[in-house]
């Protein structure tokens, strides 16, 4: 393998593995919002109207983060064309 081959591996590892840990971030706090605004009393199963709370919230979470997401890799890749080249 020369180096850049392994740069790329390594990079996209790395990728990888943010990923991952964005995704138990996100699945935390959608236990943690969702589940808490949605079942004021967990018992056995979900009721008809804690689904359908929890499918919305999930959804409007999942929309939030994602623009979130979009804007924060649009500042990322704004910042690094304007940073002088040496």
């Amino acid at each position: 393998m020369d180096s850049s081959s392994v740069k790329d591996a390594l990079m996209k590892q790395v990728l990888q593995e943010a990923n991952m840990a964005n995704a138990r971030v996100l699945i935390e706090k959608l236990q943690e919002n969702c589940f808490q605004k949605c079942v004021p009393k967990p018992g056995s199963s979900l009721s008809s109207s804690e689904t359908t709370c929890m499918t919305s919230c999930i959804e409007k979470y999942m929309a939030a983060w994602n623009q979130v997401n979009s804007s924060y890799i649009a500042r990322i890749r704004q910042e690094s064309g304007k940073q002088p080249s040496f």
